[in-house]
């Protein structure tokens, strides 16, 4: 049984901060060095500063995010609302010239032990655990909600959208700085908020962004059970702060994540470019705008992947899907099948020669043009290029019980930090 619930979020208080634009951020694990300058010098109150503050010489930023915490809501920039509710989401976005609008909610998620009914797809790395595991021990909330996805065969979103939203007036209305416009609506009638609790009941939940969160919220629930004799399993940090959406809308976004891979010493092109002929079918492509929408277009039948290195275009078509069954033999069929796996294994790993976790020499980024002038940068760094993953094999990958590669998939446009936290 799925249970969510409502609760009583932490909000920027309307009297104290005059422009909520200028205080919310976006998730931590999307946050460059640059943008994190950015934010910190946006406004003295901008979430950043908690959610993810700078490191400096003597001081523990996670004491200090947590001192920041209590202090902002001592002060009122920050206050916690009256009643329960679930906060209805609405992102209006415009991608490729093509305007959209993506619609969910956000409640707290159980944290399940056996027979649980959330499922994550991607595999988590340690260093990010460790840093928000620090993080949470400190301040004792959720600071942002992850990013879920339900099948909703009852159609809750939509119709309660339509029959208690849409002629409301948004208690949150901004445009981020990527001209993203977000709504909020509270919802906080016990006979509404019971509809929904029951309805999300038999519902299975995917992590589509959080994995790493999830799994800190768990270890962190693990960490107080075992401190609390009285324990009850009704705590508040039983639950983590989750945004829920239905997945078979064209307004669910994903992105690919591209890679910008420096090759390991004594490692020649064009020796790589002739063994690639052994498993891809490689065509040379003069002009990028034909690259890029050949790519795309190949996505949708067949596993191609696109190459650039010194101004020129490569697009790297698979003889035979069935090749990986020979090299991925401890996964499954639903894992072998994806393009990103299909580069680690057999690109990466085979003809490269390297780790597919390498980290120093391997740059993920969903940007096309920064991972462009990353390789134009080098003389020796090569780019590869992906199509997105489809959400059925998200679905479908986890239901097998595996986990896909790291960074696999970028969700868009991102549920911002700092609108709604959930404090323990």
């Amino acid at each position: 049984m799925t249970k969510i619930a409502p609760f009583k979020a932490v909000v920027f208080n309307p009297q104290k901060v005059k422009d909520l634009a200028q205080v919310v951020c976006p998730p931590y694990d999307v946050i460059s060095p640059a943008r994190q300058d950015y934010f910190h010098g946006l406004n003295p109150h901008n979430f950043i500063h908690i959610l993810l503050g700078k490191d400096i010489p003597g001081e523990d930023k996670y004491h200090r995010a947590a001192v920041l915490f209590r202090e902002w809501q001592k002060e009122e920039v920050l206050a916690q609302d009256k009643q329960p509710a679930v906060y209805f989401y609405q992102q209006q976005y415009t991608i490729k010239g093509e305007k959209r609008s993506r619609l969910g909610f956000i409640a707290l998620l159980r944290l399940e032990e056996k027979n649980s009914r959330v499922f994550g797809h991607e595999h988590t790395r340690t260093e990010p655990k460790e840093d928000r595991a620090k993080l949470i021990r400190q301040v004792k909330a959720n600071l942002s909600p992850i990013f879920a996805i339900f099948a909703d065969k009852k159609r809750l979103i939509r119709s309660v959208y339509q029959q208690y939203i849409e002629r409301c007036e948004p208690f949150v209305d901004i445009v981020d700085q990527d001209n993203v416009r977000h709504r909020l609506w509270r919802i906080d009638s016990p006979e509404i908020l019971g509809k929904i609790e029951e309805k999300m009941s038999d519902e299975n939940i995917f992590i589509a962004d959080g994995h790493h969160r999830y799994e800190v919220a768990c270890g962190y629930r693990d960490e107080m059970k075992k401190k609390n004799a009285n324990f009850t399993g009704e705590e508040s940090f039983n639950y983590i702060l989750t945004y829920f959406t239905n997945p078979h809308t064209p307004d669910l976004t994903i992105m690919p994540i591209h890679r910008l891979v420096n090759p390991l010493a004594g490692f020649y092109f064009e020796k790589f470019l002739a063994s690639l002929s052994d498993y891809f079918d490689c065509e040379e492509v003069k002009d990028r705008v034909k690259f890029f929408f050949l790519l795309q277009k190949a996505g949708s039948t067949e596993h191609v992947i696109g190459m650039y290195r010194q101004k020129k275009f490569w697009l790297l078509r698979l003889k035979n899907i069935k090749i990986l069954d020979k090299i991925i033999i401890d996964k499954q069929k639903e894992y072998r099948s994806l393009d990103v796996s299909i580069f680690n294994y057999l690109v990466l790993k085979k003809l490269m020669g390297m780790d597919i976790e390498d980290k120093q020499n391997i740059v993920f980024n969903h940007d096309t043009e920064e991972v462009l002038e990353g390789a134009d940068r080098s003389s020796s760094a090569i780019a590869f290029f992906l199509n997105p993953v489809k959400m059925e094999q998200i679905m479908s990958v986890a239901l097998s019980g595996e986990k896909m590669p790291s960074k696999s998939t970028f969700f868009y446009p991102k549920v911002l930090s700092g609108l709604v936290i959930h404090k323990f």
